[in-house]
């Protein structure tokens, strides 16, 4: 009988799954059938264009230099914490993931009102790399933390310096928050819009909401469009081999011993110093930003009577979202993590492709589909809520993916023999071991709604505002004063989910 549930089990997930990623599919088959409708003739003239030259430059350029620097900073930020004897561990260690808790517009709204001259893409890496490497930070801290440090001791006995046992022992072991962060970052970089437009550098995602909303031109946009979805694939398919089929996963509650520290000596005061003018620049100056213009406004612009209401519907969204978005991704994370193959593979990537597609596009894939097919729910909350299901699920899922690979299978199939239903073995082992990835998963989807903004503004039901939506309706007309407010409550908003999302991440090393 058990063995009956067992097979049955892979059997339901997996049609979960498929559905999930059959719906993710569906703003991608939108793009599909607007190119196909366009004609070969227009696909070439469209594509093989000077503009899209410029375009696919530029974020090369973003993805190449802003995705080194944010494994950089988050690395050596995670090491310093975790393997050194940096003074202030506990302290440094919430303030490397504070920067989360501030939307990256709300980071480029800050620096292009400190620096006006700030622009292109010196501005875009500046802001991107401050805004996105805790992506990386949170996840390599937490697994270095958790690592085994006999593997590490064994190596330095065997005479391997400081640095050869980091690139040979622990860098490997690191491998799947390493691969997961970058691939988180540079999905962000693809998708994002109003960091970039702040300070007037041209991305496809730019372009694309430019072509939209400007000109209205919606075959120019699908073929960038188009061009974006490849370039996400290209990313996804050296991810997914990097990562390969390894596991993880180690037995046992804790490890054998602490690990050993290495002193920082005489670099200990430089440390401190690289460390407190990173988080200057990624928190401190945003926050005296915003400051600022809400002195100079006074309080008028506590005034507004959409500031509750705003309030009120990004909390409500954000809970939403993020228990909608876990319930997708925990099929496919299962999936990928214990039956790995072409089929789960193919799965997670049609979800990492979906949401490379910046939020406008799925906004109006939703819309034509809904007016078409399903006009009831036409601009209702469940819609909206569709989309960031959508936009949001690799967080969820890189997470949720890495929680489940560090709990061994063998003691859910330990639970199993002992006479536990299998729906049971799983949640009284790999689940109750995974808890802290899945609540970290929900932080970063209720993040990743309150920071959410073009999706938003085209689907919200009318009546409905969010903080994102007001701040940049204000901050669009230079209203920086106005729009202070609707920046703060966002950043108030996110900071304890922000905690929470450290929070769990410690929980889930046992700390």
């Amino acid at each position: 009988m058990r063995r009956g549930a067992s097979a049955r089990r892979p059997g339901i997930l997996t049609l979960i799954a498929i559905l999930v990623s059959c719906f993710a599919l569906l703003p991608l088959g939108f793009v599909g059938y607007m190119v196909l409708s366009s004609g070969w003739q227009n696909v070439v003239t469209l594509v093989f264009r000077a503009r899209v030259a410029e375009l696919l430059g530029n974020t090369a350029a973003l993805v190449a230099l802003t995705v080194p620097l944010c494994l950089l900073l988050g690395i050596g930020g995670a090491w310093l914490v975790e393997r050194s004897n940096l003074v202030g561990q506990r302290i440094w260690s919430v303030a490397l993931v504070a920067p989360l808790a501030i939307p990256a517009f709300v980071n480029s709204y800050a620096w292009a009102s400190a620096i006006p001259s700030l622009a292109g893409l010196g501005g875009g890496v500046l802001i991107s790399t401050l805004s996105y490497f805790p992506f990386v930070y949170l996840p390599v801290a937490a697994s270095l933390a958790r690592l085994d440090p006999a593997l590490e001791q064994a190596a330095a006995t065997l005479g391997r310096g400081p640095f050869r046992v980091f690139f040979t022992v622990v860098l490997p072991q690191i491998r799947i928050p390493v691969l997961g962060g970058a691939l988180l970052v540079a999905l962000h970089l693809l998708s994002e819009y109003g960091a970039f437009a702040f300070i007037r550098f041209d991305t496809f995602t730019t372009a694309i909401y430019d072509q939209f909303q400007s000109t209205f031109n919606g075959p120019a946009a699908n073929m960038l469009t188009g061009v974006l979805v490849l370039i996400c694939l290209a990313l996804l398919l050296i991810e997914g081999r990097a990562r390969g089929r390894a596991r993880y996963a180690r037995l046992g509650g804790g490890v054998q011993g602490k690990p050993e520290r290495r002193r920082l000596g005489s670099l200990q005061p430089m440390t401190q110093l690289l460390l407190l003018a990173l988080v200057a620049a990624a928190v401190v100056l945003p926050l005296a930003q915003v400051i600022r213009w809400l002195v100079a406004g006074g309080a008028e612009v506590w005034a507004r009577n959409e500031l509750v209401s705003s309030l009120l519907s990004t909390a409500g969204l954000g809970l939403l979202a993020a228990v909608c978005t876990v319930l997708a991704a925990l099929p496919l994370a299962y999936l990928s993590v214990r039956r790995p193959g072409f089929l789960s593979k193919s799965l997670e990537s049609v979800n990492y492709i979906s949401s490379s597609i910046p939020g406008i596009v799925v906004a109006l894939a939703l819309v034509t589909i809904t007016i078409r097919l399903l006009p009831v729910v036409y601009q209702s909350i469940v819609v909206l809520l569709l989309a960031y299901v959508l936009l949001f699920i690799p967080r969820a899922l890189i997470n949720i993916r890495t929680g489940l690979a560090q709990a061994p299978r063998e003691l859910e199939e330990a639970a199993q023999s002992l006479g536990k239903r299998p729906s049971l073995a799983f949640l009284r082992t790999t689940a109750r071991l995974s808890a802290p990835a899945i609540a970290s998963a929900a932080a970063l989807v209720f993040l990743g709604v309150v920071n959410e903004l073009t999706a938003t503004l085209i689907l919200s039901p009318t009546g409905t505002r969010t903080l994102a939506t007001e701040f940049w309706s204000l901050s669009s007309e230079i209203d920086y004063a106005g729009a202070a407010p609707y920046a703060l409550l966002m950043v108030l908003l996110s900071a304890p989910v922000t905690y929470l999302l450290f929070v769990q991440s410690k929980k889930a090393i046992g700390q």
